[in-house]
């Protein structure tokens, strides 16, 4: 019999996540799944409301192969035949059970270049992301379980733990802090190594409570696209393109990246992320992470993102729904912790203190330390 948390998993992904309705079509797409327990149950859950379930497995060594042996001409067809199935469906959920988070690493830059711009711009961040009701999640495994540090059991209650949330709860939270992200104009965040101003002025404001990714908790918006100013160090160690980076330091001047460095990773490597566009120099999403349950980084940025006393500033694309007009083929995520034993750190809002050393300091948001 199954774990009955997938099943509560699957209600969830169904009914909030993706809100699926008679006659709609959703497209489940399994990356390296070892157990096929969530994708049936998916099935047959769709199904049993009306709608049709499209599935598709991808072993991530393959898409490797695809990528690296590919043509820029056989990459814009793989990337054109799956947008013409993306431009029929209603509802994505994608998930990804990563056997080895390093797969890409040693694709050379200009295929992932080309990867990004002719199938992952095309199919996902001009598509999936604007046209559908869409949700992605990792799903425990083994490798999940050591990049956290833990045993395999431990990892799977804790897993359950920060998917199913009361995520209704977790919206009303946020209210407030919405509300007031929608006031401010100017931010600055000060912190170890990190000064860092910009404005938030006009861009719309987004909540984040299950309905885009699983497990959940942040509220995100973007800077003015040439506002940031100032000097950052992030605290949590990420990996893009296959790639690893510790204490990734970035220097902003009118909004563009002019400096940037490492303490550990491939320095150049990093700063020919930066070179892919005009639009890598810029970011395009800053976020306030609040996931109370989700304490330590784990090189998962579906989690280190939510991470309780965090923000995430992205270098990169822009999301529709908070957009300041900044276009790249990449968009990543990069993560600071602000709680005490990170070394601390403030976010303030027209100079007005809101959160001090990752606990929020306003009487309206404090009960989102507790969600």
């Amino acid at each position: 019999m199954p774990d009955p948390r997938w099943e509560t998993l699957a209600d969830i992904l169904i009914d909030h996540s993706v809100r699926l309705q008679a006659g709609e079509t959703l497209l489940v797409e399994c990356f390296d799944l070892a157990d096929s327990t969530l994708p049936r149950l998916l099935v047959e859950k769709a199904a049993a409301r009306g709608g049709i379930a499209l599935v598709e497995t991808r072993d991530a060594r393959i898409v490797r192969e695809l990528v690296l042996r590919g043509s820029p001409e056989a990459v814009e067809k793989w990337g054109r035949i799956d947008r013409a199935r993306m431009d029929q469906v209603q509802a994505y959920i994608g998930l990804r059970g990563a056997w080895n988070i390093s797969e890409m690493s040693d694709v050379p830059p200009e295929k992932l270049d080309a990867y990004n711009a002719l199938y992952q711009k095309p199919v996902h961040f001009e598509r999936r992301v604007t046209h559908t009701k869409w949700c992605v999640l990792r799903l425990p495994n083994s490798s999940m379980a050591q990049q956290a540090g833990m045993s395999t059991g431990a990892f799977e209650d804790f897993y359950f733990d920060v998917c199913t949330l009361d995520y209704a709860k977790m919206a009303k939270d946020q209210a407030p802090l919405v509300a007031r992200m929608d006031a401010a104009r100017e931010v600055r965040i000060t912190g170890p190594e990190t000064d860092l101003t910009f404005s938030i002025a006009g861009i719309p404001v987004v909540p984040c409570f299950g309905t885009m990714n699983i497990p959940d908790g942040e509220v995100f918006t973007a800077p003015v696209r040439d506002s940031i100013d100032g000097h950052i160090r992030f605290n949590t160690p990420t990996i893009y393109q296959g790639a690893s980076f510790d204490g990734v330091r970035l220097e902003f001047r009118a909004g563009k990246v002019v400096k940037a460095d490492c303490a550990g990773g491939d320095a150049e490597k990093l700063r020919r992320i930066f070179d892919a566009d005009e639009g890598a120099r810029y970011t395009g999403e800053w976020s306030i992470g609040c996931n109370p349950k989700i304490l330590s980084p784990m090189r998962d940025i579906l989690f280190d993102e939510k991470i309780a006393g965090s923000f995430h500033l992205t270098p990169g694309n822009a999301y529709d729904e908070a957009d300041n007009g900044n276009r790249s083929k990449i968009h990543w995520d990069l993560v600071q912790i602000q709680r005490p034993e990170y070394g601390g750190g403030v976010i303030a809002f027209d100079g007005a203190p809101i959160r001090v050393d990752g606990k929020f300091v306003v009487d309206d948001l404090k009960p989102l330390d507790a969600s």
